[in-house]
């Protein structure tokens, strides 16, 4: 039995804390903040609750896992799930609109033939053929192996089958996301379908590989699922299975300093000068943060490393609360796609330039815990924004959050005269609450790209320390922080043999 020290109570971290608790190890969790769940949050107000962070649950899979491993309760014992349908409305920039069935391959084929034309179901079909495929190629490495040695396989090979493209005599493959929609789906409007779950990490589609195929792809296999009462109850189905499990939390307690004793991370130091003793540390932060509590090296030449990016997007978000109630047959979740692709991708990595409409997601769930009574409703606008500026400073923020209020009109009938109040959240809230730099969101780890879309390993060169959560291999999103947690309680228990998880 070892006595192992967690950095920070996010969804990763409770899971790797949970893991290990049940093969019997001493798990004590610090956490700076007076709560758990990390960027999985609630905000409450007059009888109206949101999401803060994730609405939606891709690949639920990974959260049954662990409630399987950790006791007798299954997850659907814990919280109610329930299966988004349809899985999501797009409405373009041409005014188009399609809803798309959950889970079902030939529904959303036939939903994208109605309203794009005929042949675009079939083109979107075929393409998550070729995504399927780069799945299985993917799947074990980046998210059930711990990061392999010799990633950079991972990082020089595209598994994305792309199909050839012939242009003035010369054969190309796409090796872009957006090379991927301009020759493979060849309609601006499938395009923006493609793109729009790479933005929302902020990546931008010119520039992420062909492999981030994989990201609807899991939407589509998989389907998304809501949890009743909001996805912070999945946060407290988590922390409470750590409980049950004998995990102790201490809030409000600021780690300032990894300890070091021959060599090996041998505990916590807090603010105050305490120190508490382990065998184990396990991190749940971004690396500029952990370089600020060790001096010792943490990755060396060859190994995958964080490079700190001071402009990478981050997440913009407005609660708003309606009077009246949802309407019979409102989606769950819109995205309204920008009219001017290039000039919102270009402002990602600049000072949000006023006037260009981002694309935004309007989240309705119809959930009567989330509101005050059925004559209210409560909404989540999110879009991506620069995490640099400087929005508390001459209004910016106020004039964003009207911007993405006159895109959402589209989405929601009546929502200006429905607006009782709204609160608007900038990156700047996010880096309060999760400590992460700047705001920004961790993107799931890609293959190709030369590496650049990896995460660093979940060992580090500092032995006994291991790092968890969205900015650790393999990446950002809850299904990648559950298994981010899976595989550092095995390289813990079983050693470096450990081979991933089955």
């Amino acid at each position: 039995m070892a006595r192992i020290a967690v950095i920070g109570a996010g969804m990763g971290a409770m899971a790797a804390a949970a893991r290990l608790a049940v093969a019997g190890h001493r798990v004590v969790v610090y956490e700076r903040t007076e709560t758990y769940g990390g960027a999985v949050r609630r905000f409450s107000r007059d009888g109206f609750s949101f999401d803060t962070g994730p609405g939606l649950l891709p690949l639920p899979a990974v959260w049954r896992d662990l409630f399987v491993k950790t006791g007798k309760e299954p997850l659907e014992d814990c919280v109610e799930l329930v299966q988004v349908d349809p899985s999501s409305r797009h409405i373009f920039a041409d005014g188009t609109e399609v809803s798309l069935p959950n889970a079902s391959r030939a529904g959303v084929v036939a939903a994208l033939d109605e309203a794009l034309g005929a042949g675009a179901g079939e083109r979107w079909g075929d393409f998550l053929v070729r995504a399927r495929e780069a799945w299985d190629r993917t799947r074990r490495p980046l998210l059930e192996e711990p990061l392999w040695p010799n990633w950079q396989v991972l990082a020089e090979k595209e598994p994305y089958p792309a199909v050839p493209h012939k242009r003035l005599l010369r054969t190309r493959r796409a090796g872009t996301l957006a090379e991927v929609g301009a020759w493979e789906l060849r309609d601006p409007r499938l395009a923006a379908l493609l793109e729009s779950h790479a933005l929302a990490y902020g990546l931008d589609p010119r520039t992420t590989p062909a492999s981030a195929a994989v990201l609807p792809y899991m939407e589509h296999a998989f389907g998304m699922w809501y949890v009743g009462g909001g996805m912070r109850e999945l946060a407290r189905a988590v922390y409470e299975r750590c409980l049950a499990r004998r995990v102790k939390f201490v809030f409000g307690a600021e780690v300032t300093g990894i300890v070091e004793k021959d060599g090996r991370a041998a505990g916590v130091e807090l603010a105050g000068g305490s120190v508490a003793e382990a065998e184990h540390v396990v991190a749940g932060m971004d690396a500029g943060r952990l370089h600020r509590l060790t001096d010792h090296l943490l990755q060396d030449e060859g190994d995958v490393r964080h490079v700190p990016d001071a402009a990478r997007p981050a997440r913009f978000t407005v609660l708003l609360a309606l009077r009246g109630p949802r309407e019979a047959g409102a989606a769950h979740r819109t995205v309204v796609h920008t009219p001017d692709r290039s000039a919102e991708l270009d402002s990602l990595r600049s000072v949000a330039a006023d006037g260009v409409r981002p694309t935004v997601t309007v989240l309705r769930p119809d959930d009567p815990a989330l509101r005050p009574d059925d004559g209210h409703e409560s909404v989540v606008l999110s879009a991506v924004a620069p995490s640099e500026e400087e929005w508390a400073v001459g209004g910016s923020a106020e004039r964003f959050a009207d911007l993405m209020v006159t895109v959402a009109e589209a989405a929601v009938p009546g929502l200006r005269e429905r607006l009782l109040w709204r609160e608007i959240r900038t990156p700047g809230h996010i880096e309060q609450e999760t400590g992460a730099e700047w705001g920004a969101v961790p993107a799931p780890a890609l293959a190709a790209g030369d590496g650049r879309f990896l995460h660093p390993a979940n060992t580090t060169r500092f032995p006994g320390l291991h790092l968890v959560g969205g900015w650790s291999h393999p990446g950002g999103g809850l299904p990648h922080a559950g298994m981010s947690g899976a595989l550092v309680a095995g390289l813990i228990v079983e050693g470096p043999d450990f081979r991933g998880s089955q």
